[in-house]
């Protein structure tokens, strides 16, 4: 059982904690897109309620921006030289949504405590918007928030796995996510995710659907990578969220000295775990 936040190292061990990086898998197609590629106007308004969690160390405050420190994405994991977005850089550890004006939700693995919290700084709009615009290391003011309390958090291994998050302050120019508060997924259901896999910047993968349900999170074949932790899943047709992407395969390869991308099946390997969004209602606002 993996989970899908991720620390930054020069090297790719094989460890138990739940921040240790976590490989990703892709299942049929990478259907993983920069912005600058989404054509869905309703996918960027999404994309614009993602947030990035990084460290609070790695920003450092300048006048009205901060600088954020970033990592080559191919020499971080000694990609090889056909992965995709290799020349990228990565720069968040887990990822979160917008819910409420000052409440994201992310993953419980993502943030535990509240001193954990108060380390952690949100990233909105860590993303590529053209085509030949590198990662941003520039980060607007306003563009980033801090953590005011930890409403609820909780990892139930092979179970749910969830945090809620009061921030700082309202965020401002953005619209909060619909999530489907009552009910349940069914097998079958198209998703999309969208957010920060191996801390990169965001990005949107549609093609997936539900493949089982289990107490308190259902099974996807989702291509996600460790970072996409508290991810929003998507239902594709109503863009209202059903989960929260929290564990998937372990499944980084080795190839002639270098990693590359595991691909599954659309119906093999373990598939993708995402905590049932409806277990967080009780601790957002109306």
């Amino acid at each position: 059982m993996k989970y899908l936040s991720i620390l930054f190292l020069t090297v790719l061990p094989i460890v138990a904690n739940a921040n240790s990086i976590r490989p990703d898998v892709i299942y049929g197609n990478d259907d993983r897109l920069d912005l600058y590629q989404v054509q869905d106007p309703a996918q960027l308004v999404l994309a614009h309620a993602t947030v990035g969690l990084v460290s609070t160390r790695d920003l450092n405050k300048n006048d009205g921006t901060y600088s954020l420190k970033t990592r080559s994405y191919g020499e971080s994991y000694n990609l090889c030289p056909t992965e995709p977005f290799r020349e990228q850089r990565t720069g968040v550890f887990c990822s979160g949504f917008l819910v409420a004006p000052d409440v994201i939700i992310t993953a419980g693995h993502c943030i535990r405590t509240q001193p954990s919290c108060e380390s952690t700084s949100f990233v909105f709009d860590f993303a590529i918007f053209k085509k030949h615009q590198t990662t941003p290391t520039v980060i607007p003011e306003n563009n980033v928030y801090h953590c005011e309390k930890v409403i609820q958090s909780q990892v139930h291994g092979g179970g749910s796995d969830f945090a809620v998050v009061r921030l700082d302050r309202p965020v401002v120019n953005r619209t909060p996510i619909k999530i489907r508060r009552s009910g349940s997924v069914t097998p079958g259901t198209g998703l999309t995710v969208i957010g920060h896999p191996a801390g990169l910047p965001t990005k949107v993968a549609g093609g997936a659907s539900v493949r089982s349900l289990n107490h308190g999170f259902f099974v996807a074949n989702l291509d996600t990578y460790g970072g996409n932790s508290g991810s929003a899943v998507f239902n594709s047709m109503t863009g209202v969220v059903e989960g929260i992407l929290v564990r998937g395969e372990l499944d980084f390869v080795s190839k002639d000295g270098c990693r590359i991308s595991n691909v599954c099946a659309d119906d093999g390997c373990r598939g993708e775990d995402v905590t049932d969004i409806t277990v967080t209602v009780p601790y957002l606002p109306n």
